[in-house]
């Protein structure tokens, strides 16, 4: 089988692959959930999930700090890549020893479910993989049969602080909170991650204020930081939501539950 990946590159597939090194963490747990934990061969450092089971693969460094010469060495035939979180000449240098490299970057809901079902193909993962693909694809529909019942939520979601960024159009984070109900407060800017001052913030008054914990560990702590914005709507009606990132980042078998707890959140069904 053939696939286009993010870069419009072809890649051919021949038969399921049996070492696979991912340098994305949200498809290496999906790999592990499609029952292929004896192919994945090496993740990187940031590949947390599931716990255990990466605990004993092999260590490639990390997503934009990539040990080549450790991953040549383990000389896979899949090699799962991002066109955002790893670095293009470290991509590019694999390519070039020959390694069949898959390079993704959705950047919706849709796009991610469609990801996942090229993956289930690829790997040969079978019907563990398809069930993981339906149930993601009837939540998706789910939240979008809500969110089509209410008004949609201004939402401000932070990903970063000092400075403070946020999510702009073209992201998987934006197109998430999107599907869930919320309005991002800040989806005209142009750039994917746009800096922003928190009085620019208040200006267009969310009724909701996400806080992740990654990419920047949000905490308990830093909610004060928003009470000076008292004529916020979101900070009027205690409406600051601390999450795991997870739901907001990972793609991948998290999607359907993840929808379906952000889109409560948005909807006003508290924390």
């Amino acid at each position: 089988m053939r696939y286009v990946d993010a870069l419009d590159r072809t890649l051919e597939v021949k038969s399921p692959p049996r070492r696979i090194v991912s340098l994305v963490p949200s498809l290496t747990e999906a790999l592990f959930v499609f029952g292929l934990e004896k192919a994945v061969v090496g993740v990187t450092n940031f590949c947390v999930e599931p716990k255990e089971a990466v605990a004993g693969k092999t260590k490639v460094g990390g997503t934009k700090t990539l040990d080549v010469p450790c991953v040549l060495a383990l000389k896979p035939d899949l090699v799962v890549a991002s066109a955002e979180e790893n670095r293009k000449e470290d991509i590019q240098a694999l390519v070039r020893e020959g390694l069949p490299v898959f390079v993704t970057l959705p950047a919706t809901v849709a796009a991610a479910i469609d990801l996942m079902e090229q993956l289930v193909e690829m790997t040969g993962a079978g019907a563990v993989g398809g069930r993981v693909v339906k149930e993601a694809r009837r939540a998706l529909a789910a939240a979008q049969a809500k969110r089509e019942e209410r008004e949609p939520v201004r939402t401000f979601c932070p990903i970063w602080r000092n400075p403070w960024m946020t999510i702009g159009p073209a992201t998987y984070m934006h197109d998430f909170i999107t599907v869930c109900g919320g309005v991002n407060v800040f989806e005209w800017r142009h750039e994917r991650y746009p800096r922003v001052e928190l009085s620019d913030m208040a200006e267009r008054n969310p009724e909701v204020v996400l806080l992740p914990d990654e990419p920047y560990r949000f905490s308990a702590k830093h909610v004060p930081e928003f009470a000076a914005f008292g004529d916020v709507s979101a900070v009027r009606h205690n409406r600051i939501y601390l999450l795991e990132g997870k739901h907001l980042c990972w793609y991948g078998p998290r999607i359907a539950g993840s929808l379906g707890y952000v889109s409560s959140l948005i909807a006003g069904g508290g924390a």
